[in-house]
């Protein structure tokens, strides 16, 4: 979960699919979950993340976004707040700045970012 220094939340969209997640994928063999944040974010948008600017959000499970009745579980990690530039890199065709405090969201968002991120975020906004 990557934000910038106005709040917005970064989301992309892969290629040949249609719905806007958060950047990441799957670990490679013997590869932990931070390890592989680190690792999509380089790959996917060109960031260059250090583990110790990660921070463990927990684990959530919801309908993967481009696998027909497939779940997916995913381990989501805060990043602290960005300046850099990110661009769309390797598989990903396309990224976008969400407002996760407007009133309405893209109806092209992942289950992942709509059942669990911005209601979290929402919530945690709330509490600040």
């Amino acid at each position: 979960m990557i934000r910038d220094r106005d709040g917005l939340l970064l989301t992309v969209r892969k290629r040949g699919t249609q719905r806007f997640m958060l950047p990441g994928g799957k670990p490679e063999p013997g590869e932990s979950a931070v390890r592989t944040a680190v690792r999509e974010c380089a790959e996917e948008v060109g960031l260059a993340v250090d583990e110790a600017d990660l921070y463990e959000w927990g684990r959530f499970r919801s309908a993967a976004a481009n696998e027909a009745g497939c779940d997916v579980i995913a381990t989501v990690f805060e990043c602290a707040l960005i300046e850099d530039d990110v661009s769309p890199a390797a598989e990903i065709d396309e990224v976008r700045w969400l407002n996760v405090n407007g009133c309405s969201m893209p109806d092209d968002l992942a289950p992942l970012v709509i059942e669990h991120v911005i209601p979290a975020l929402r919530l945690r906004g709330h509490d600040s």
